[in-house]
């Protein structure tokens, strides 16, 4: 799951497995095909172990795994903080709209029925509404924060 809640955009693909080659030929095609223009793509996400630069190396060649290692800035929700990631809610809703409790048979048809929904969503231009805020996450989070030494 990829969304960017601004823009009112999310790509959505069920693989067989979650290796670090799946998750580096994901990134290489979301730089190449959604921002081909961009210096710069910030990328926040979860600490699964195959979500790091690494995979760009174990995947591709040298010079597209640097280019990748440079096109991407990486930043990561805390370990156990993962319901802060706004992918996380639009997978829920993919769930509850789209998914249910029905039984999908195949991969194509899981993947089929996803993407119906995900170009439902992005012609409506349904964005995120994230009210968590910098001070929420201090509190809900704070034992993940440390204590600056010279608060009293």
């Amino acid at each position: 799951m990829f969304t960017e809640p601004l823009g009112k955009w999310r790509h959505v693909s069920a693989l067989s497995r979650r290796t670090k080659g799946d998750y580096a030929k994901m990134m290489k095609q979301i730089a190449e095909e959604y921002y081909p223009d961009c210096k710069k793509i910030i990328i926040i996400s979860d600490n699964l172990n195959t979500h790091n630069k690494a995979a760009f190396y174990e995947a591709f060649p040298p010079a597209t795994a640097y280019w990748l290692s440079q096109k991407f800035e990486m930043h990561y929700t805390p370990k156990h903080g993962s319901w802060l990631n706004i992918a996380e809610t639009e997978l829920s809703s993919l769930s509850i709209q789209c998914l249910g409790n029905r039984r999908i048979d195949s991969l194509e048809e899981l993947n089929f029925t996803i993407n119906q929904w995900e170009k439902n969503r992005n012609q409506k231009q349904i964005g995120v509404n994230w009210q968590f805020t910098t001070e929420d996450a201090r509190i809900k989070l704070k034992r993940l924060y440390p204590k600056p030494l010279f608060a009293e």
